[in-house]
């Protein structure tokens, strides 16, 4: 079934409201701007529940929650123990998804419709495949009322029902005794030089961080920075925790692009910071990382509509700037990632390029010379 299309009024509303209040969640709307979002909804096909009363009912009366999430199993522990404190009546299960064969080993189960979970991760690089079997909530609606407390900017504007609420930003990454700062690229081209040609330092075989430098570059000069990258003959990895684990034991002083949430979880582990990172610009910085919705099959939909909420919530968010670490959304306002970019050339991916992450990154394969799938 196709995604109906927005009328122009509420779209360009919504969209000229959140430049102006970026991080805002709206106040409760007037009853008649309640009917009249519930019935433009409804008239293409979504729910839209017009109480907030009657989605905490409903939630109570399922009284659980089985959520499969990509936050990572340190965060998930503080996360789930926030929600049961705010909704003690909910019994919560979340369990970390990760990884590429898992992701598919799930897609598999959502097109059989074996699957008994009520929330789920969609990752971003794969995300048209997922949105058939998400329930068709109309989340951005119901934020936009201020039944839901969620920044509008979080929420898929064009498919309405999913939601990001965390951000991830890719930096250089170095061992701090292998290489001075001094030397560390601070834009991308300077992986060009000469100095860094013949296994000089790592990249990954996924090119996520260099796709998520579309928005800044267009598709054209970053396709042919990856051309140019592959040229350089790194020392192709994959994974980033891979390359964090050569760059710890000396086996390589420099890596491309690393996301930065993971250098900070390993300086948290090791005081004396064998491995650093410099924010190159433009900051491939993704806006839509971690994308939660519920699912079309989900026994308990309200309870994980409210699950969906709360990560979006001040409390949550700095569980995510604490536990993540460092993937509080950058539509928080005062949250580390916002702080360290501050100034900073950014390379947004937003819902317009998340839903064409697949075909940069298939795009930026072939540009390296690896082989690709045909259809």
């Amino acid at each position: 079934m196709s995604v109906p299309r927005w009328t122009k009024t509420p779209v360009l509303l919504l969209l000229l409201i959140s430049l102006v209040l970026p991080g805002a969640a709206f106040p409760a709307a007037s009853g008649d701007a309640l009917s009249k979002a519930r019935y433009d909804a409804e008239s293409a096909g979504y729910i839209f529940v017009p109480s907030r009363d009657e989605i905490l009912a409903k939630a109570k009366k399922e009284g659980k929650l089985r959520a499969l999430s990509g936050l990572s199993t340190p965060a998930i522990k503080p996360m789930v123990a926030a929600f049961k404190k705010k909704y003690p009546f909910i019994d919560t299960y979340v369990e970390e998804i990760e990884g590429t064969d898992a992701y598919q080993r799930f897609l598999l189960e959502l097109k059989a419709g074996i699957t008994k979970w009520d929330s789920n991760y969609m990752p971003y690089d794969n995300y048209k495949a997922f949105l058939p079997y998400q329930m068709k909530f109309d989340i951005l609606g119901m934020a936009g009322t201020g039944l839901l407390s969620i920044p509008v900017r979080m929420v898929d504007p064009v498919n309405r029902n999913t939601v990001s609420a965390n951000t991830v930003a890719s930096v250089a990454v170095y061992n701090r005794k292998l290489i001075a700062q001094e030397r560390v690229p601070s834009k991308w081209e300077d992986f060009l030089k000469p100095e860094f040609k013949g296994r000089k330092f790592m990249a990954e075989i996924r090119p996520s961080s260099v796709a998520a430098l579309v928005p800044a570059w267009g598709l054209e000069a970053t396709l042919d920075y990856a051309r140019k990258l592959a040229a350089q003959e790194p020392a192709w990895v994959r994974g980033g925790t891979r390359a964090i684990t050569s760059l710890q034991a000396g086996e390589f002083a420099l890596a491309l692009a690393v996301q930065a949430s993971s250098i900070k979880r390993l300086q948290a582990k090791d005081p004396a910071y064998a491995v650093g990172y410099n924010i190159v610009e433009p900051v491939p910085i993704r806006v839509v990382s971690r994308i939660d919705s519920v699912l079309r099959s989900a026994g308990h939909p309200y309870a994980a509509l409210l699950w969906l909420e709360f990560q979006a919530s001040p409390e949550a968010q700095k569980i995510l700037e604490e536990y993540g670490p460092f993937q509080a959304s950058i539509l928080t306002q005062g949250s580390a990632i916002q702080k360290e970019t501050s100034g900073k050339t950014l390379s947004e991916v937003d819902w317009q390029h998340v839903a064409r992450m697949d075909e940069y990154e298939a795009k930026i394969v072939e540009a390296y010379g690896f082989p690709t799938a045909k259809q």
